[in-house]
């Protein structure tokens, strides 16, 4: 009995002590962490609010800079057939983004010829909903 009396009060300083020590050093944080030029603090009953003014219409601000694309983008996913099984690429036709393990031989023969030559897709979700519609 008397060891788990020792044990307890060991246990019980030492989480005393962390949370001492993790009291001042989050305080002296918070001394040491000036506001910006935006921000400002305001104490009420004891307790510190920081506040941050943000300016109003900041996307308006650059709509001069704004480019609107009036042609269709082309694809960003390339799914491809290579050594029997289909991969993902990237736009680039050389960033592999995704290893998918389904060999060519699951697909009807027509489109196992549309995979060898590369099917653009627009989006990720795009690839996995043609790829379940036919693995499934």
């Amino acid at each position: 009995m008397k060891r788990y009396i020792i044990c307890l009060f060991l246990f019980i300083g030492v989480s005393g002590a962390c949370l001492t020590a993790g009291h001042f050093l989050t305080r002296q944080y918070q001394n040491t962490a000036s506001p910006s030029a935006a921000e400002s603090e305001i104490e009420t009953m004891g307790t510190v609010e920081t506040t941050e003014t943000v300016p109003e219409n900041l996307a308006a601000a650059n709509k001069n800079q704004i480019r609107h694309e009036t042609a269709a983008p082309k694809g960003e996913f390339y799914l491809v057939s290579e050594d029997g099984f289909l991969l993902v690429f990237g736009k680039d036709k050389e960033t592999i983004c995704l290893y998918t393990h389904i060999p060519l031989m699951d697909f009807p023969l027509k489109e196992q010829e549309r995979l060898r030559e590369g099917i653009w897709f627009m989006d990720m979700m795009d690839v996995i909903h043609y790829l379940e519609s036919y693995t499934s």
